[in-house]
């Protein structure tokens, strides 16, 4: 399963890039916007540190307008992917950017059926919003299991990319359920290190080593 991180903040990219680990960046507008700066100097910025593909979301809500901006977007490096929305109108902008080369990941999936017309646009990519499926008492991890069996059934290569992740089990669940890939806050990154037994069993070694006098 790849891993991206699910951030505008470059600061929080180059830390979780320094590891070897990261495949890959989601960006929405709020992330962006929280950021306070260009985002196509941010873009450009990320780019030249994850070697990998870059989400960035178009802000238009009509179909030409959205091909026009993520023509524009795609222009900025060879790994951006343009991020539509999963209304109508963005899966026509998906099916004519897609036609022309350009991966577009279509984004607010909250449905097995919104997720099928996804890739029969020809998304290169659907992000389902597990997170805020689990907020309103539904199943997120639920919905990531039947989206990857419809795409076996009928072989279709859209990824299925798992997003809004709240915490490092959704992690693990995505990669159970077979996830081709999971976008989440350096937060949830910076936990997937964490176990208190290795912390306790780490000092317990550095301790006996010292209490021998070792070098």
């Amino acid at each position: 399963m790849k891993i991206y991180l699910d951030t505008a903040n470059v600061k929080e990219i180059q830390e979780a890039a320094s590891f070897g680990l990261l495949d890959g960046v989601t960006t929405n507008p709020s992330l962006v916007v929280k950021e306070g700066r260009s985002f196509r100097e941010m873009l450009q910025e990320v780019c030249k540190i994850v070697d990998g593909p870059i989400s960035a979301e178009v802000v238009s809500i009509e179909a030409d307008a959205m091909v026009k901006e993520g023509k524009e977007l795609a222009k900025i490096h060879q790994n951006i992917v343009v991020k539509c929305p999963l209304i109508p109108e963005g899966l026509k902008a998906t099916k004519r950017l897609a036609a022309e080369g350009i991966k577009v990941n279509v984004t607010l999936c909250f449905s097995p059926t919104q997720a099928m017309l996804a890739a029969k646009a020809g998304a290169w990519c659907v992000s389902p919003f597990i997170g805020r499926l689990d907020d309103i008492s539904s199943n997120g991890m639920e919905l990531i299991r039947q989206i990857l069996t419809i795409y076996k059934n009928y072989d279709y290569k859209t990824l299925v990319l798992v997003a809004s992740v709240r915490h490092p089990q959704h992690v693990v669940e995505a990669a159970l359920a077979g996830g081709h890939i999971c976008t989440m806050p350096y937060n949830i990154f910076q936990a997937l290190f964490k176990h208190p037994l290795t912390d306790s069993g780490l000092k317990r070694f550095l301790d006996d080593w010292k209490a021998k006098g070792q070098q």
